[in-house]
């Protein structure tokens, strides 16, 4: 029943109606055009029918050969291994329908008593370590190979029945890595078998109910299993290793699909769980790499970056690729999708493997062609940020983190710590959730611990409760404390002493953080008190997106008293919802939302959001006029100078006069067991205005 029902709810995003494509200028998307048309002329020149360049979820560089256009589906070899093999993985693992470790003949019975076939899993055919031979031999055209091999691609009878009965076992399941089709067909076979009794019991359904329509893709675009399926053992089975023809718009909505953590169109389709697990490293035996061909790791049906084989390309992208060049490229710290169409990149008879013409031909001529990598525009207010030198950075309270601020009414910085023992005289015992009071200067404070029977917390890492966001408004101290599935607010009428523990949100929201005005909440544009989170359950996750909710300043403690941002109506205007599924991001920075904080600066009149996109000093401060936007970027950074930074915050009491100078406060570790180790910083900030 509840698989049931679990399927039921996710196939009801398919009947809201997708975004269509929309193209953008690629120098407003952050993308140079004539870098982009000299990647175009030189791919041209390699035999490439469809180049398409996808940014922040627009076009921004379409072009085809004179034979082809958007509307004609083209062949995608092996690229079928992610865009077929691969997705429908993703429906059975997202409905529980298997397991990555589960053994495939649980679902292949025949191979119950095969010592090795027997030995196999769902894990090591996704990842071609299952030590399935492949239907291969010699540069010897498909064919024209004997035995088994030819009967594969000349699929007689069906090459399922040659895949799970013929094809030998070479190697130790999962001790070695060696491509193989006939894997990748006995992974189909298993995923059929375990989509028995739904609505969608064969591959073609699976991808056209639960992906393609939703994904507003025309059946008219796409095309599985060389146009036929295969009935063996009462199962309706698609190729998954090759056979499919997908336009690149069609397979580009996947790239988007990925890319977005299973979101499209506002809508979930899948868990980002799930998504996430795809795209990551499977753990298991890599590919060959001996012969100087960079080829990547494996995730489930798709390639990844994740160790770096391919230099000055993100880490985090993935790749679906097959013979002839066919690649879908998803870069997700870049909000870029790539797809390439055509023949084979290498000149017929040039050895150069089957990698480096992708790295040379595609991958850094993209990153050549990327400007900037921000989600949005330049601040028309900010045009610079320049910090402190490292050597004045000051800081204390080593080995504890976090450090959410907000301005007392009695003109103190109240803060909270986790994971350490906060300033000194230090606690006696190590806390995730402690407080404190910080009085003076940003260049001369002192900060002093207070012991609160009621609040503190014990618990390492995502174990223990931590705070995520602090506000006084009207003398009284709210906090939101996040790892506690997922946040609950809690406030104290004695700065900090004793604390009230009420209701909890227990979707999204993983890291609340309240927009913070001046001391005591003063100079609040209204009545309400706003709260910013990433759009995720974990505090530990990068999220597509950050979320917006609201309260009256007088009803805070009451859940039904929130309402959560629901988007912009014709006129530009914020719509508020009671329901929490009706959120849409006030802010979208694919993959890279993580931990933010808030702040209204009064001499600029602009909305500070500063966002980590990780745990590893990669974040940004944007600005804006309203607390839902339009968001402009007044600084981003991959790799900010400081080892292992995390949790950035804008005091408004150390604000200047002039509004030029603020202070940073942050989490970093400088190295593991020294005196710097995520010690609260202070580091100032000069903001160079237009």
């Amino acid at each position: 029943m509840h698989r049931l029902l679990l399927s039921l709810l996710l196939l009801t995003p398919a009947l809201a109606q997708p975004p269509a494509w929309q193209t953008r200028d690629a120098r407003a998307a952050g993308m140079d055009p004539q870098r982009l048309r000299q990647m175009q002329d030189e791919l041209a020149k390699l035999r490439t029918d469809a180049l398409l360049v996808v940014r922040r979820g627009r076009i921004v560089h379409e072009w085809y050969a004179p034979e082809w256009n958007a509307a004609r589906p083209h062949g995608t070899a092996s690229l079928a291994k992610a865009l077929v093999g691969g997705m429908s993985l993703l429906v059975a693992l997202n409905d529980g329908r298997l397991a990555l470790d589960d053994p495939a003949s649980k679902f292949i019975p025949s191979w119950q008593r095969q010592p090795l076939k027997s030995k196999i899993t769902i894990r090591q055919l996704a990842t071609h370590t299952s030590g399935l031979e492949d239907a291969e031999q010699d540069n010897i055209p498909h064919m024209q190979l004997p035995g088994w091999k030819g009967a594969f691609w000349k699929r007689q009878p069906d090459p399922f029945s040659i895949s799970i009965r013929d094809t030998p076992v070479v190697f130790e399941p999962g001790q070695g890595n060696a491509y193989s089709n006939p894997g990748m067909a006995a992974l189909g076979y298993a995923i059929t078998a375990s989509l028995r009794g739904t609505a969608y019991p064969d591959l073609k359904l699976a991808l056209r109910d639960r992906i393609l329509r939703p994904l507003a893709v025309p059946d008219t675009e796409w095309e599985i299993g060389y146009g036929q399926g295969y009935s063996v053992d009462g199962l309706s089975l698609y190729a998954t290793w090759g056979g499919a023809s997908f336009t690149a718009r069609a397979a580009a909505r996947v790239g988007l699909l990925m890319l977005q953590r299973g979101e499209f169109g506002g809508q979930r389709l899948f868990a980002s769980t799930w998504v996430d697990r795809m795209q990551a490293d499977a753990g298991m035996p890599v590919q060959d790499r001996a012969s100087g061909d960079p080829a990547p790791r494996s995730g489930l049906g798709w390639w990844i970056n994740t160790d770096g084989i391919w230099p000055g390309v993100p880490r985090d992208t993935i790749v679906g690729a097959g013979a002839g060049h066919q690649v879908l490229i998803v870069i997700p710290s870049l909000d870029l999708v790539v797809v390439r169409y055509g023949q084979a990149l290498t000149p017929p008879g040039v050895s150069s493997g089957f990698w480096a013409p992708i790295l040379k031909g595609i991958l850094q001529p993209v990153m050549e062609s990327v400007v900037t990598r921000t989600a949005y525009p330049p601040s028309p207010v900010i045009a610079g940020v320049q910090f402190a030198p490292k050597g004045t950075i000051l800081r204390q309270a080593p080995d504890s983190d976090n450090w959410p601020l907000t301005w007392g009414d009695d003109g103190a910085l109240y803060t909270a710590y986790g994971d350490g023992r906060g300033f000194a005289p230090f606690t006696e015992q190590k806390l995730s959730l402690g407080f404190a009071r910080v009085d003076g200067t940003a260049a001369k404070f002192r900060g002093v611990n207070i012991r609160s029977a009621t609040g503190e917390r014990t618990g390492d890492g995502a174990k223990g409760a931590k705070a995520s966001g602090l506000l006084m408004v009207r003398k009284r101290l709210y906090m939101w404390v996040r790892n506690v599935g997922n946040a609950q607010l809690a406030w104290s009428d004695d700065r900090g002493k004793t604390w009230t523990w009420g209701f909890r949100l227990e979707q999204s929201f993983g890291a609340p953080a309240f927009l913070n005005y001046g001391r005591n909440y003063a100079g609040a544009r209204d009545g309400y008190v706003y709260v910013y989170s990433q759009d995720g359950a974990s505090a530990y996750d990068s999220d597509n997106g950050v979320v917006l909710m609201r309260a009256p300043v007088r009803r805070l403690t009451e859940r039904a008293a929130w309402e959560f941002f629901a988007g912009l109506d014709s006129a530009g205007a914020p719509r508020w919802s009671s329901s929490l599924d009706a959120r849409q991001s006030v802010f979208r920075n694919p993959r890279r939302c993580q931990r933010v904080d808030a702040v209204y600066h009064p001499v600029l009149k602009r909305y500070l959001l500063v966002a980590g996109f990780n745990h590893t000093s990669g974040w940004g401060m944007h600005d804006a006029p309203e607390p839902w936007g339009p968001w402009t970027t007044a600084f981003e950074t991959e790799h900010w100078d400081i080892e292992g930074a995390h949790g950035y915050r804008l005091p408004a009491k150390w604000f200047s006069g002039d509004g030029k100078s603020l202070s940073l406060v942050y989490s970093a570790t400088h190295g593991r067991n020294t005196p710097d180790d995520d010690a609260f910083c202070v580091r100032e900030v000069q903001l160079q205005l237009r």
